[in-house]
């Protein structure tokens, strides 16, 4: 009897507390590498997800992030990338970026929602900025992205 309760109790506790890793998944991610980008005469300071899991996460839980500085997911291969914005609390843009920096397309994305945004066409990089930032350089679709991560795929 007594084991049962026991294993009652810890079953419904499992429930109402996080675990360690959901409550370490609910912190956004800011110690990631950097990397320094460029477009036109602008600078962005640009933390790199390269893995499956930082790519996960991205800019989930973030409540700020500073107006020169974004996030830029690298994949392994081109391919058609779909991003959503769930627990993403920040207004974004989306720019997907071929191998050779060119912006293909520009997606403005809304907190907190599962609606997909979707590159035009296949690529290995997609650059989140603050909602506005690209309209307020006016830096468009074509427009290439400068830095070491556009060199080495270079071919």
């Amino acid at each position: 009897m007594f084991q049962r309760l026991a294993a009652l109790l810890l079953l419904s506790t499992s429930f109402v507390m996080p675990t360690h890793a959901q409550q370490q998944q609910q912190q956004p991610q800011t110690d990631l590498a950097r990397t320094q980008l460029s477009v036109g005469l602008y600078k962005i300071d640009t933390q790199i997800a390269q893995t499956s899991q930082q790519r996960e996460i991205g800019l989930m839980f973030r409540k700020t992030m500073p107006q020169a500085e974004g996030m830029i997911f690298v994949f392994e291969q081109p391919a058609t990338q779909c991003f959503w914005m769930r627990n993403t609390l920040l207004p974004l843009t989306a720019a997907f970026v071929a191998d050779d920096g060119r912006i293909v397309n520009l997606v403005d994305m809304q907190p907190l929602t599962e609606n997909s945004h979707c590159s035009e066409e296949p690529v290995r990089y997609v650059l989140e900025m603050n909602q506005g930032w690209f309209a307020k350089k006016n830096i468009k679709k074509g427009a290439k992205l400068g830095g070491e991560l556009f060199s080495a795929t270079k071919r």
